[in-house]
């Protein structure tokens, strides 16, 4: 177990005195386990309902980070997983509550519903007014069977919400209550986890899931879903979650809704944006508004990959809570209104050629189609290189580039113009080859295209009947060195130029010796297999090598290497 802690028993106690430490408005009750607004004593002259949630900790940032005006005015947290004592609670009810008394916003888990309901019959007893409301929004358990209940989950943060503006709005503790109480009854949450999540305490995983297993409405304790299932992709999963929290809800087309994408812990934003776009498209395609949406992490189950979803039906009232102003750590600042995209036309391509396009059978394609099938086929290959001495995406970002040639391939300009070819080419890898790939191969096709053009005369004159290996081979030439310049590497830095340069001047010096092209086509091949070989015992002083050093040593670039292959490719198409 691999965990930035400093001990399992101080957990707690260490994170919220972190949470406290960077927000002023926040204090820290002695004991360290409770988090109180700063103001609680202000707001509770000034008449405020208080508002407390909390349970196990390992939700982060629930619970302390919704503490703050507008929404809570404590937070209660235990150990990992494990409810706060009755006496935790019944701290917290005495710190915050006021005449207007205090509301109790619980997720529906045995542990929690027992210590906060009886903190909330003490507190009754003392003569603090006090009401509890329970929140069970998991839709993967049916509303009556064999357990517990259904369990609170992320759409708790919106009872949070909704209750902590109409607090602060002035309504009474009946009033807060109703209004939390209904809300917690027009909501429904589902989730799908892709990893487990290890409790410190226990230091391994509560489940193991395969590689292409995936768990369907689990909780958020690290406690495996009611259905294991097979990986699929995000618009399938995200359809069968909303498909569910829907039919649950009986929602009906041309409803309101709000709509929470959270993060179980350790999915990437990126992931969680190709939710949301793809939960909008499906809630507009079966006809509901979505009034408000947020993406994010709002409750957790530690390091938990995976998502869940929450619907809430609104109205004009709920929506004014939604709107509220709330100064908390954890609540997005975004507004939640779902923007109205138009997608614009694309301007024009200047490296459109109009005219005849490249044949079928022209021997330029068959080369061209020959290096893009090299790519794709060696693109675990090459991935699995780049993992070992860079960022991984080298393998990756060529087979997208080869993908897009053989796309537009239809698109290029005839054989008889073999460097308007090139700079065709060179536009579609510039347009979806980011990185360090996609600009270095782009200006060498687009140098090697002047050098061709210029070969022949003029641009406008066809250069295929006329144009030589030789020519072909000066292209290459002044390919590697517009390359050599704009990426500033040169032979011995452990780069694609430590195969791209010995095999351009291999292949230039055979053909001045031999008219036979093929054998000056091996020739630059071994050149270039040569040279990639030899990056192996080069300490790297460019590319994404440089900044691992010499743990490079003893492993080939992967960019050498790749020139190596479609090099071999070209030679093997013209045999």
């Amino acid at each position: 177990m691999k965990k930035l802690i400093n001990d399992v028993s101080a957990i707690v106690p260490d994170m919220l005195d972190g949470l406290a430490a960077l927000n002023p408005n926040l204090s820290l009750l002695q004991g360290g386990s409770i988090v109180v607004r700063a103001d609680a004593e202000s707001a509770a002259a000034r008449g405020e309902v208080a508002l407390i949630s909390g349970g196990g900790s390992g939700h982060e940032p629930a619970h302390g980070g919704y503490v703050g005006a507008g929404m809570l005015s404590a937070a209660v947290a235990g150990e990992v997983f494990t409810s706060p004592s009755t006496d935790a609670v019944l701290d917290a009810i005495r710190a915050v509550a006021g005449a207007a008394g205090v509301l109790l916003i619980v997720k529906n888990y045995t542990g929690d519903r027992f210590n906060f309901g009886l903190a909330a019959e003490i507190a009754r007893a003392e003569g603090i007014p006090t009401e509890m409301v329970i929140v069970a929004d998991d839709v993967a358990l049916t509303a009556s069977g064999d357990h517990a209940g259904r369990r609170g989950l992320a759409g708790t943060v919106l009872v949070h919400k909704i209750a902590g503006a109409a607090a602060a709005g002035g309504r009474s503790l009946p009033e807060v209550a109703r209004i939390a109480r209904e809300v917690a009854g027009a909501l429904g949450t589902m989730g799908v986890a892709l990893t487990p999540c290890t409790v410190p305490a226990a230091g391994k995983p509560g489940f193991e899931l395969a590689d292409n297993e995936i768990e369907w409405g689990l909780g958020i304790h690290g406690e495996p879903g009611v259905e294991r299932g097979a990986m699929e992709s995000a618009d399938v999963i995200v359809g069968k979650l909303l498909a569910k929290i829907v039919g649950d809800l009986s929602l009906q087309a041309g409803e309101r809704v709000a709509l929470l994408v959270n993060n179980l812990g350790g999915t990437p934003s990126s992931e969680l944006n190709v939710v949301a776009g793809s939960a909008l498209r499906y809630l507009a395609g079966k006809g509901f508004k979505v009034e408000r949406a947020w993406a994010g992490t709002f409750l957790s189950a530690l390091e938990m990959a995976g998502v869940s979803l929450s619907l809430l039906r609104v109205d004009d009232e709920r929506l004014r809570w939604l709107d509220a102003a709330s100064h908390t750590s954890a609540w997005p600042a975004l507004s939640g209104r779902v923007a109205q995209v138009s997608v614009r036309p694309a301007p024009a391509k200047p490296d459109c050629v109009s005219g005849p396009t490249l044949s079928r059978e022209a021997p330029l394609r068959r080369a061209i189609e020959a290096v893009c099938a090299c790519l794709l086929e060696t693109e675990p290959t090459l991935t699995d290189m780049d993992q070992r001495v860079g960022d991984g995406d080298l393998g990756i970002s060529l087979s997208r580039g080869a993908r897009a040639i053989l796309g537009e391939i239809d698109t290029y300009p005839a054989e008889s113009t073999p460097g308007a070819v090139l700079r065709s080419i060179s536009a579609t890898v510039r347009r979806v080859v980011g990185g360090t790939s996609g600009p270095l191969y782009a200006v060498m096709l687009v140098r090697a295209a002047v050098t061709l053009e210029q070969s022949s005369g003029t641009t406008a004159t066809p250069a295929t009947a006329t144009a030589t290996a030789l020519n072909w081979a000066a292209a290459f030439s002044a390919g590697v060195i517009g390359l050599m310049e704009l990426g500033g590497a040169r032979p011995g830095d452990r780069t694609m130029v430590d195969a791209l340069k010995p095999a351009a001047d291999a292949l230039q010096s055979a053909l001045a010796s031999s008219n036979e092209t093929g054998e000056a086509l091996k020739a630059a091949v071994d050149a270039a297999t040569e040279g990639a070989a030899q990056t192996a015992s080069m300490h790297p002083r460019r590319g994404r090598s440089s900044y691992v050093g010499d743990r490079a040593l003893g492993h080939v670039d992967p960019g050498a290497h790749a020139v190596a292959l479609w090099l071999a490719a070209i030679a093997s198409a013209y045999r």
